[in-house]
Order: structure tokens, then C-alpha cells, then sequence
């Protein structure tokens, strides 16, 4: 059986609610659902592609604790409170992975758990043996 391997963000939040930042089972990595959130400070305000690049750049900084990388990324999530401004996500993502190409999915939902934030995202990584 696999190790799993929580890794932790430090948030308060992660052992109030009971999750982890992302987990390792494997080579399997899921990332939790992440936001523009530094702490209490919300990065790039009324701004849905400096929330998104913020967003990736936290991701990367989980997968690279759990030993992966950005290139073993196979899947995105992205959640909008506007999908009508799509495209300035979609430029943020296709600065982390315009020659990854992970199976992407973007929805609208009604809102986020705080109203400033315009974007959640989930990743999965799977690192690769070859």
C-alpha cells in the first residue's frame, strides 16, 4: 500500500475545516481546491487573471513540496464567479501550461467562500515513472 503524504499550506483554516493543501498517495497528487488568498490578504483584487497566475503559482509551490512539478499536471479545474472574463484565466493558464496541455475544465459558480474572490482552482498531478 502507498504512503499518503498530506502536505500543508499552514493555514488555520486546513485543520478547522480538516483538509490538506494537497495529498500524495503514489504518484497521484491532488491540490485542494486553492484561491488568491496570502494569508488574510487577498491578492490581486477585482483582477481575475492576477488571482489565477497567484492561484498556479501556489500550486506549483505544493506540487514541487510533494515532489512533483507543474509538467505532471494532467488536470485543472477552474472555478469562476464570472465566466464571462474566461479569457483572462485562460490567458494565466496557458502561461503555466501552453506545452503541458492538461485536460482543463471551467465552470461559473454563483460564488466563493469569500466575494472578493473570482476564481478556485483543483489540480491533479500524476508523476510519472517513465
Amino acid at each position: 500500500m502507498s504512503q499518503r503524504i498530506n502536505i500543508t499550506s499552514g493555514s488555520p483554516w486546513e485543520d478547522i475545516v480538516g483538509y490538506s493543501r494537497a495529498v500524495r498517495i503514489g504518484n497521484i497528487i491532488e491540490v485542494a481546491g486553492t484561491t488568491a488568498m496570502d494569508g488574510d490578504v487577498l491578492v490581486g483584487k477585482d483582477d481575475l487573471y492576477a488571482q489565477t497566475k497567484y492561484i498556479f503559482q501556489k500550486v506549483e509551490k505544493a506540487l514541487k513540496e510533494a515532489g512533483a512539478s507543474i509538467q505532471d499536471v494532467v488536470r485543472t479545474r477552474m472555478f469562476v464567479t464570472d465566466i464571462d472574463k474566461w479569457e483572462e484565466a485562460g490567458r494565466a493558464h496557458g502561461e503555466f501550461f501552453k506545452t503541458i496541455k492538461p485536460v482543463a475544465t471551467m465552470v461559473e459558480v454563483n460564488k466563493l467562500i469569500n466575494e472578493n474572490l473570482l476564481i478556485e482552482i483543483e489540480v491533479t498531478a500524476i508523476v510519472s515513472s517513465i
